[in-house]
């Protein structure tokens, strides 16, 4: 099984970002939220395809299920505004 913070990590160690933010009690099922400004320009599957190359083979091993949301620092700094 595995822990948010390690997810976390491997995410960080492997993809520029400014925030991440994981969650997940189970050791199987995640979600997360992930701001990087290497998603600038990037389809939505292209920015989790960045961020599942973080984990490479955990994903759908040992890792079950990670729902992805993505942001750029723009994008995540509008949405900090409304709340």
């Amino acid at each position: 099984m595995f822990q948010a913070s390690e997810i976390q990590r491997l995410i960080e160690q492997g993809l520029a970002c400014d925030t991440v933010i994981i969650e997940g009690d189970d050791g199987v099922h995640f979600s997360g939220i992930v701001v990087s400004a290497e998603f600038e320009g990037k389809m939505r599957v292209r920015q989790h395809q960045a961020v599942y190359a973080t984990l490479g083979s955990l994903m759908g091993n040992e890792i079950h299920a990670l729902q992805l949301t993505t942001y750029t620092p723009a994008q995540w700094a509008e949405l900090q505004k409304t709340l």
